[in-house]
């Protein structure tokens, strides 16, 4: 039986009577009261509810740019929504009787609920209330527990699970630290399938996956649901899946490296070099370069184009789910200027595009997925696939259904890891 906390937020049965309780909540706010509540305090909410809405679109689409890609218009118009909400029930309570004002509040606060369903819709970031609650259902381990690499070397063919392999993986959060990048970096998130948690296991594949910005590592376990993706794939193949190991890629929530080294930070260096010099001290996996993939979403899909690009001596496989074409804080001429102090031919030296069309890159595979309703997003992910083509990479292109949201990120990873895992050594599944 399927608790309440699990009950899905993105569609079906809750959200919708979220929204129709929210529907008739605002029916309530907007109540009418006598000619002045019509004629002046309704166009006075309606008035700052858009002026606060299109205040913030233009701060943070054209002014700030915290976010690599642009916000959409119906997060605003909800975000207004929101607005007034709250200031029709501040009116309310200010002039109403007594009965009405315990009334208001309740009802502005389903409105503000529906608000939120409406704009967790639009990214898929809280897939069921235990995420809004921050409730995690994954395994946790000690890191300190789990078997080291150990001398005696087990590889993949011809391993056997034993009869007390754990029916589920395990995560952990640990710092990794920027040893020669000095990048100041969150701790990141490790993912250990049931083959890794047990003495004698093999040496696994590794998956280093990127979150979006803003945001940071644990995204992936709340929005992406890393550890329920990765332990089906895991009970299909004996136990055995990549080691995930996502790190922070942005140093803090809202900041935008653009996974380079530049003036914003070493976060090239760190996710070329110290992050997998930790994970091969670290943890029980191949160093072969041809078992390592390196995967994102939104900027951690631009980054791991980039890396696939720029180091594919460690990372021969990459997986882009709604990244950009370039790494960009708005446009070049702005990159440029605020990163590289203008020098357009340093930007050049380590820009995807432009190392594409110069460079071969016989070897490498990828596979990029973008959301059919991503707009101009749609043909530029499918230029980059015949560039990237053109340049002697195996590319899969996948346009699935919907936005630029965590849906389509925790899809995209699901229909990329057969190819990951087979590229890395991983035997066919044996679910039949």
């Amino acid at each position: 039986m399927t608790s309440l906390l699990d009950l899905p937020l993105l569609a079906g049965g809750l959200p919708l009577a979220i929204s129709l309780a929210g529907l008739a909540a605002a029916v309530l706010l907007a109540w009418p009261r006598d000619r002045r509540w019509w004629r002046r305090e309704v166009p006075l909410v309606v008035g700052v509810a858009v002026a606060v809405a299109g205040a913030a679109a233009l701060l943070l689409n054209v002014v700030w740019r915290p976010f690599p890609d642009t916000l959409p218009a119906r997060l605003f118009v909800w975000s207004g929504v929101a607005v007034a909400a709250v200031l029709a029930c501040a009116l309310h309570l200010a002039r109403r009787g007594r009965l009405f004002r315990l009334l208001v509040v309740p009802a502005a606060v389903l409105v503000l609920a529906t608000c939120g369903v409406k704009i967790n819709a639009i990214y898929g970031y809280y897939p069921t209330p235990r995420e809004v609650l921050g409730i995690s259902a994954a395994n946790a381990v000690d890191l300190a527990k789990v078997p080291r690499p150990a001398s005696q070397v087990v590889d993949l063919p011809g391993w056997r699970p034993p009869a007390d392999l754990p029916q589920r993986g395990g995560v952990t959060e640990v710092p990794i630290p920027g040893t020669v990048s000095g990048f100041p970096a969150r701790p990141g998130i490790v993912y250990l399938p049931p083959a890794a948690l047990i003495a004698g296991g093999p040496r696994l594949p590794v998956l280093v996956l990127i979150a979006g910005a803003p945001g940071g590592p644990r995204d992936w376990l709340t929005a992406g649901r890393l550890a329920d993706v990765m332990d089906r794939f895991a009970a299909a193949h004996r136990g055995i899946a990549p080691v995930v190991v996502v790190p922070d890629a942005t140093g803090e929530r809202f900041a935008n490296p653009l996974c380079m080294d530049s003036r914003r930070g070493n976060a090239e260096t760190y996710l070329r070099r110290d992050v997998p010099d930790w994970i091969k001290h670290t943890l029980n996996v191949d160093p072969d370069p041809g078992r390592w993939a390196i995967a994102g979403f939104s900027y951690g899909g631009t980054c791991a184009l980039q890396l696939a690009v720029r180091a594919p001596e460690v990372y021969l496989t990459f997986l882009d789910v709604g990244g950009q074409d370039e790494p960009s804080i708005g446009t070049r001429e702005q990159t440029v200027r605020e990163l590289f102090g203008g020098d357009a031919a340093r930007f050049r030296a380590v820009n995807p595009l432009d190392l594409l069309a110069t460079r071969r890159y016989d070897g490498v595979s990828g596979t990029v997925v973008v959301g059919s309703d991503e707009g101009a997003d749609v043909p530029r992910a499918q230029r980059l696939t015949e560039i990237a083509t053109a340049a002697g990479m195996r590319i899969r292109y996948l346009v699935l259904p919907g936005g630029h949201s965590w849906t389509v990120a925790t899809a995209g990873l699901q229909l990329a890891l057969p190819d990951i895992a087979g590229r890395a050594g991983i035997p066919p599944s044996t679910s039949g």
